[in-house]
């Protein structure tokens, strides 16, 4: 079954950028290794505002410890 198309559950790479802080360029990379989901409709990637806003969270709640190379990956 087809995946629909909801604007208020997907944003473009530019509304998450400035939402989060992040980079277009990284949020899509995120997106294409999985740790946010993330789907490219024609050229243009959109992202699920809330895996995106999880994502944030997760970041924000691990502090320091997100640089940490033993970290088990979300």
């Amino acid at each position: 079954m087809a995946e629909t198309f909801n604007p208020t559950e997907w944003i473009t790479t530019k509304e998450a950028a400035e939402l989060t802080g992040y980079s277009s360029v990284t949020l899509r990379q995120f997106a294409r290794e999985g740790r946010i989901k993330g789907r490219k409709w024609g050229r243009d990637w959109f992202l699920e505002k809330t895996s995106v806003l999880a994502y944030v969270e997760e970041m924000k709640r691990l502090g320091p410890a997100k640089h940490d190379p033993r970290r088990r990956k979300a």
